[in-house]
């Protein structure tokens, strides 16, 4: 091995020391800013319609199924909402989505792969939020959506655009922060 092999193998550690104190140094100043979302998590699907599907109703809802034809030419924005009955971050999301229902806010579930009667008991125990209701037991649209894991939301504008997707519990201050904010921007 000549020196200046082992010159450049003696670096390569200092090298990726200073990439990595680079990365974590812009992280932090995004953080303080306030630009750096730690869940933010891209999307393919921002800027586009949703993918095609077909969903069946959850049994015993009273609420009908949809799809994908049913998210075009909407009167206002609309939100698709992922969760599930075994989802401990869905309870606490629960009551932002009541309170949009009680809006007016057309909100479309989908129970991802819930079995169809914990689905059942949940929205009689925390109330129904969705105007539609689907069942996505395989979990296969999900997949096509991109969703990471629920709960997980999709703001769509009137032509059925999305133009915001959310992982997580939609929290008060996520409401009156960003979703409030988009669905006047969309209306």
């Amino acid at each position: 091995m000549t020196p200046t092999s082992r010159r450049l193998l003696l670096g390569l550690p200092f090298a990726a020391a200073a990439v990595g104190g680079i990365g974590f140094y812009t992280a932090l100043q995004r953080q303080r800013t306030g630009a750096y979302n730690p869940r933010g998590v891209p999307s393919a699907l921002i800027g586009q319609k949703p993918p095609e599907f077909s969903l069946p109703a959850l049994p015993e809802s009273g609420v009908e199924a949809f799809g994908s034809a049913d998210l075009a030419n909407l009167p206002g924005p609309a939100l698709v909402n992922f969760w599930a009955s075994w989802c401990v971050p869905c309870i606490i999301e629960h009551p932002q989505l009541m309170k949009l229902s009680r809006e007016g806010m057309p909100i479309y579930g989908i129970a991802y792969k819930d079995k169809p009667a914990d689905s059942l008991q949940f929205i009689r125990r925390h109330g129904n939020p969705f105007g539609r209701l689907a069942q996505d037991a395989p979990g296969r649209v999900a997949i096509d959506w991109g969703v990471y894991g629920v709960p997980e939301s999709y703001l769509l504008d009137r032509q059925g655009i999305i133009r915001w997707r959310y992982a997580g519990p939609i929290t008060e201050e996520v409401l009156n922060l960003d979703l409030r904010v988009l669905m006047r921007r969309y209306s």
